[in-house]
Formats: structure tokens, C-alpha cells, sequence
């Protein structure tokens, strides 16, 4: 009688163990990376179980693959790595869409299609390919070239189920269709600046057909967000020539604010906290049905753009940002008052970039020179911890070279492209 107790005492124990292991192991589940900025377009990691700092010989490599121009960032689902790329062999050009096998690096599949591109794509300085980043949902990974050729594919065989040539339908200008679609409800949603009046378009994402267009503006290179204020949704565009709130269910416009933005000035996401909403360097009060202008007070593209590379971080009452040189600077959210920089990130130059991503209450920041950092920040300054080096710059401007495309992390793992190669290095903590 006492033995069986003591097995019974000792089952019920071996099963408590067990669930804690399998709750344990639930709360540190690897999580995807299915569309621009992330799972939820605000550029966090959530994933536990993470480098806190960098092993002395770098990060670990798992694997590298060719890929060509363009600056999409990778996106990563169901075991899958997809990166966005074009073929230059003129007069050919041909966009294409690769996909990976997330562990191994294996091709999967390509899907290419001819684009018709001008004679100055060709050279290399000048640099062309696709810019928006791919969004997945469910089987279906959705596309959209830079002149606005819009496809949808099964994402296991990368079978075409539907295409929608917006060049084609509408005036959309030569290589400029930049920012990143994104998917709410039973719509995917385009940015490309077509005329007349469809600068912004909803698709219905089983079949492409056309449900609304909106605004008549030029696009600009920011990525659209959705937003959700007083129980109202609002669909955050910055194009070329304003600031817009739209109904995303009809496009209906809530509230719009002329604001003329150079294509070479407009390239940060909008980011939202709270009653915030930070247009690069721009915040405004959006609690109301009009918003209200926070600062700076004088609100020329030389005073509200921090960056012409990167989107800034908005963190409870501060913002972390790179500035125009690529200096890293922290300003107080309420004011736009700089707290501190440091140019310790990245050399000093036109056109550099920092890409910031929080996770576990640390940061990983993305340079142009293609290196990954590991660092602390807070009001009280910044704290580098680790570095290491993870793909080579090839872009060349002026005289440097850079790596533009945001990464993406998922699955404890980093995946970062340049129009050379595509990388994927391990994060994951043992």
C-alpha cells in the first residue's frame, strides 16, 4: 500500500514536471516574420531565449545564398525565408521572387516575370529593384514590383493565383513603388502613388480586384500602419505631398494635412504609442478628430526629418533614432528635446542608416555597414554590449558602399539581405 502511494506521489510529480516543461517551453515558442517591420509592423522581438551577448568569433552562420538587387527586406514563414529581388542582364530584367528553406538555405522555388525597366537601371551606381517587402498570410505570400505589378502566390510551390499590373491599369511614375503593402481583414493594401486617384488601393487579397482607391497624391517611400484611436481604426499614409488618416474598411478620408516631403526625405514608417503618432521627426497629438501638432514649431522637411534611411523608435517618454549623418540620438517624446547621441555606430556619412529592434528589454541595431549590435538604451545614454559583422555593404553611394534592407529576426535567428546576398545567422541562446 505504501509502495503504490509512492508511485502514485511519484507520477503526479514526474506529470507536474512535465507541464511546467511544456508551458515552459510554450512561453519561449519561435514566432515568424511574415511582412515589413515584423508580425505587428512596429519593428519589436518578442522571442525569449536570445543572445544577451555575441560569442568572441561572431555570430554563428547557418547559411548564405546569392540573391540581386532590390531592398525588400527578407520575410520568414512556416519554415520558409522569401527575399524580393531583380535579375539585371540587359535588355532583360526580371523580378523575382526566391524562396529558401528557413534551416538549411536550400532553394525552394523562384518566381520571376520580365519588368520592363529604363536603360539607366543597368548600372550599377545607380542602383534599381523592388523596394517593398513581402507580406505573407496564411498559403498566400502578396508582391508588388517597383512599377506597381502586384502578384499573389502559394507560398509552398509559388504557383501565381492572381496578378494585377497597377502600371498597367493606372499612371504610376518609373520605379517608384516603394513602400510595403500591408493586409487588414479581407484587403491588401498597395501604396504606389497612382493617378488619377488611386494613389492608395485596397485589393481584395483572394482575387486582386479593385474595392477602393484613395488620394491623388505622389507616393512617397514610407510603408502605411494602421492604427486604432478611441476605438477608431485609421489608416496612416505619408505620401509626397501630405499626411492622411483613412477609413481602411472604405478609404474614406478622416483627416488629411498638406505636407510637401522630398522622395529622398520620406522614407521612415510612421510609429504610434498611446495618442502619439511620430512621422520621422514630427509628432503629433491624434487623440482628437483632427490632430494637433506637437513639434518642432516650424515644420520644413530640414526640421521634422531625423533620418532619410531609417524609422525611430518611440519608447515610452523618449525616441531613439539615427539623424541624417548616422549619428544615434535619444529625444524626449513630449518636446523633441535631444537628451544625448553618440556616433559611435556607424562611420560618418551621407546616407547612413540604423535600423533598431527592442527585445527582452535590450536592442539589436542594424548599421549600413552590415554590422549587428547588441546594446542598452535609456534616457540615461547608450550602452554597446556585443558586434558583430554579418554582410558585407554593396550599394554603392558616392564613394562608400551600404546595406539598406531592414532585417528580419525570427526563429532565434537573424536574416538580413544585400543585392548580393541574403544571410542568416543564429541569435538563439544555449
Amino acid at each position: 500500500m505504501m509502495q503504490t502511494r509512492i508511485a502514485t506521489l511519484s507520477f503526479k510529480a514526474l506529470a507536474g514536471a512535465f507541464l511546467g516543461i511544456l508551458l515552459g517551453a510554450r512561453a519561449t515558442l519561435a514566432a515568424d516574420w511574415p511582412q515589413f517591420r515584423g508580425p505587428n509592423r512596429d519593428g519589436n522581438w518578442d522571442e525569449t531565449a536570445i543572445l544577451k551577448t555575441f560569442p568572441r568569433k561572431g555570430l554563428k552562420i547557418r547559411w548564405r545564398q546569392p540573391v540581386g538587387g532590390g531592398w525588400p527586406s527578407p520575410v520568414v514563414v512556416q519554415g520558409r525565408v522569401f527575399v524580393f529581388d531583380v535579375e539585371l542582364i540587359k535588355p532583360i530584367a526580371r523580378e523575382r521572387l526566391h524562396c529558401f528553406e528557413e534551416k538549411t538555405g536550400k532553394i525552394l522555388w523562384v518566381y520571376a516575370y520580365e519588368e520592363k525597366y529604363g536603360d539607366w537601371t543597368y548600372v550599377p551606381e545607380r542602383g534599381a529593384g523592388p523596394t517593398a517587402t513581402p507580406i505573407v498570410e496564411g498559403n498566400r505570400i502578396y508582391i508588388v514590383g517597383a512599377n506597381g505589378n502586384t502578384h499573389c502566390l502559394d507560398v509552398k510551390t509559388g504557383t501565381a493565383l492572381w496578378e494585377k499590373n497597377i502600371g498597367r491599369e493606372y499612371k504610376v511614375a518609373e520605379m517608384s513603388c516603394r513602400p510595403s503593402p500591408l493586409i487588414d481583414g479581407e484587403l491588401l493594401i498597395v501604396f504606389t502613388g497612382a493617378k488619377p486617384g488611386a494613389s492608395v488601393l485596397a485589393l481584395d487579397k483572394q482575387t486582386g480586384k479593385e474595392v477602393w482607391k484613395a488620394l491623388d497624391d505622389p507616393v512617397s517611400n514610407s510603408s502605411p500602419i494602421i492604427i486604432t484611436v478611441n476605438g477608431r481604426r485609421q489608416l496612416i499614409v505619408w505620401s509626397g505631398s501630405s499626411l492622411s488618416s483613412l477609413d481602411p474598411a472604405d478609404g474614406h478620408t478622416y483627416w488629411r494635412e498638406p505636407m510637401w516631403t522630398s522622395g529622398n526625405d520620406s522614407a521612415a514608417t510612421p510609429v504610434f504609442q498611446g495618442n502619439r503618432l511620430l512621422v520621422s521627426g514630427l509628432m503629433l497629438d491624434v487623440s482628437a478628430d483632427a490632430p494637433r501638432f506637437l513639434w518642432p514649431e516650424i515644420r520644413a522637411p530640414a526640421k521634422r526629418v531625423l533620418s532619410n534611411t531609417s524609422t525611430g523608435l518611440l519608447r515610452g517618454e523618449y525616441i531613439y533614432t539615427a539623424r541624417g549623418l548616422g549619428e544615434l540620438v535619444c529625444l524626449e517624446a513630449a518636446t523633441g528635446r535631444q537628451i544625448w547621441s553618440t556616433n559611435s555606430l556607424t562611420a560618418a556619412k551621407n546616407g547612413a542608416s540604423i535600423n533598431i529592434t527592442p527585445q527582452g528589454g535590450g536592442f539589436f541595431l542594424f548599421t549600413d555597414e552590415g554590422n549587428l549590435i547588441r546594446a542598452e538604451l535609456s534616457a540615461s545614454g547608450y550602452r554597446e554590449i556585443s558586434r558583430s559583422h554579418l554582410i558585407d555593404p554593396t550599394w554603392p553611394f558616392g564613394q562608400t558602399k551600404f546595406v539598406y534592407a531592414p532585417p528580419a529576426f525570427a526563429n532565434r535567428h537573424i536574416f538580413a539581405r544585400s543585392e548580393a546576398e541574403v544571410v542568416c545567422a543564429s541569435l538563439e541562446a544555449r
